[in-house]
């Protein structure tokens, strides 16, 4: 049976409620996507629903239909996601919606997942289930944007974020840097990462600041912590070194010392050697390790390299009302290189936000080239 528009828009209160349910597991999925599903029973009436919590655990099709049980039968489930049609840490779920008796799938977004790919809507025709897709696409599209970008173009999705002063200030001539924004704006940063899987810095970072890096606690497992540093000019003791918060990933260099290999080799921190330590090798890594969405807190060399190789896609800067000054002041990016205004990169969707005296501004980057 093929696929059919909806004709009476009946479906999106429902479609809705499956993203609603989907959004719960925001930050804990990958590398798989957010998932959210309904079932009606054949009178329209809701009996299951169901969201993908964590990867390795039920998808949100299989919860759903085992809160309805029987009285699936002859009805219809609404799914943010197409049903997959492969085996991997659980069976196809299209097989469990045919075996469920589900007369009728309504569906958001076809998966981008080669494995998947239509695949799955195509099993449920063969077996003569009615297919209703691409309700609500724009919305689930949204939602899993990380997801679609690591599935197409083998990187995660980038946020850059730095905190300034009004005159683009991120640091004292000195170097001192804490804090240039206040409470609200830096526990907003800690729910950013816990939307991350990894948060990037690099060894200026360590060595300056001695960051945590986590969500504190919003977030279990945190997200991974990766310090990207060439020749491992890393400080013996650092927070970040402490395996028992958060598991840390130090990426560097052919070249790096064997001494300072050692040191880190001691305290358990993961390492991996790169033949180009740069930021587009570390994304293709981090997308082998099932990362969507990753977040940058790097030093203003590191960010302009990481724009430079198409490693950020979204831009997300907060601006204290304080005034630094200092022409050797740090600020938030490096050279860049353009010589001319109509060369520099433009933002898009710009959103702004107040957080108690700071505003936060956030814009996706109009990329260099398109990696797709």
């Amino acid at each position: 049976m093929r696929a059919v528009a909806d004709p009476d828009q009946r479906w999106i209160p429902w479609m809705r409620r499956a993203l609603a349910l989907a959004a719960l597991a925001d930050g804990h999925t990958s590398p798989n996507p957010l998932v959210g599903a309904v079932v009606l029973d054949s009178s329209g009436v809701l009996v299951g629903e169901g969201f993908h919590a964590r990867a390795g655990q039920p998808h949100a099709e299989v919860g759903a239909l085992a809160q309805a049980g029987a009285a699936a039968r002859g009805g219809t489930i609404i799914v943010t996601l197409e049903p997959c049609c492969h085996h991997g840490r659980t069976p196809p779920c299209a097989d469990a919606v045919i075996k469920a008796g589900i007369a009728r799938v309504v569906v958001a977004l076809t998966d981008p997942d080669p494995r998947v790919a239509g695949g799955g809507l195509q099993r449920l025709r063969d077996a003569g289930v009615e297919v209703i897709s691409g309700v609500l696409e724009a919305e689930a599209a949204h939602q899993n944007l990380a997801f679609v970008y690591r599935v197409r173009t083998g990187r995660p999705w980038g946020v850059l974020k730095w905190a300034m002063s009004l005159d683009g200030r991120t640091a004292l001539s000195n170097g001192a840097s804490q804090w240039i924004s206040g409470p609200s704006a830096r526990s907003w940063v800690h729910r950013l990462r816990a939307q991350c899987d990894a948060v990037i810095v690099g060894g200026g970072t360590v060595r300056a600041d001695d960051p945590l890096l986590t969500s504190r606690g919003l977030r279990s497992p945190e997200p991974l912590r990766v310090v990207l540093s060439r020749s491992l000019d890393l400080p013996d003791q650092a927070q970040l070194w402490d395996q028992s918060v958060a598991p840390t990933l130090v990426v560097h260099g052919l070249d790096a010392p064997a001494g300072a290999r050692s040191r880190l080799d001691a305290v358990g921190v993961q390492r991996q050697e790169l033949q180009a330590c740069e930021p587009e090798a570390l994304m293709a890594v981090l997308a082998q390790r099932g990362c969507n969405r990753v977040l940058w807190e790097c030093g203003p060399g590191l960010a302009a390299a990481a724009i430079q190789q198409g490693c950020v896609q979204d831009i997300a800067a907060v601006i204290a009302p304080k005034l630094l000054g200092g022409e050797p002041a740090r600020t938030p990016l490096g050279t860049l290189g353009f010589q001319a205004m109509n060369e520099v990169l433009e933002l898009q969707g710009l959103q702004q936000q107040r957080l108690a005296d700071d505003l936060l501004l956030q814009a996706t980057l109009s990329p260099l080239s398109d990696p797709c």
